[in-house]
């Protein structure tokens, strides 16, 4: 059962474009589907972490709005970060999934049992990856990840009480 999920920003909860204004502040937009799905998942008592190659202030406003407690950013061994979370929550392989679009997101793919891509990641990914998604990143790839998740963990109707 997936207990833990790893989620990168840039291509996946974002559609991976990073937009400066006249003042060199950076914007991004995030989908308000991959949040509620991000959100439930943690109701549910589910863990999530994020481990990104960039910084941002927009993506630590995100992670504290949807209660993601777990937030890594300038990382460049993401698979180190994920190694050391995963001692730290005592979660093994099989207990993780992990999205990514690109090259730096392959060591987090060697240390999870469950693996996903969005339809617009890079091929190397694609050929890695347990799944490739029908949604591109920034476009609801997270929240699909989400639902498949908790279809396979069958929690599914815990899922979709939790708003009732």
């Amino acid at each position: 059962m997936i207990k833990l999920i790893v989620l990168d920003i840039d291509g996946c909860m974002t559609n991976g474009q990073i937009t400066y204004d006249a003042n060199g502040l950076e914007t991004k937009s995030f989908n308000v589907k991959d949040g509620l799905g991000i959100v439930t998942w943690l109701k549910m008592g589910g863990e999530a972490v994020i481990i990104t190659g960039r910084s941002s202030t927009i993506v630590e406003n995100r992670a504290k709005e949807l209660g993601i407690k777990y937030l890594f950013q300038g990382i460049k061994e993401k698979g180190k970060i994920l190694s050391e979370l995963m001692q730290q929550l005592h979660i093994s392989k099989e207990e993780v999934a992990a999205i990514g679009d690109d090259l730096n997101d392959l060591p987090m793919f060697e240390l999870a049992g469950t693996t996903f891509t969005p339809a617009d990641g890079m091929e190397i990914i694609q050929n890695k990856a347990t799944y490739v998604l029908n949604k591109k990143g920034g476009e609801g790839a997270i929240r699909e990840m989400i639902d498949l998740i908790v279809l396979q963990n069958g929690q599914k109707k815990q899922f979709e009480s939790l708003w009732k």
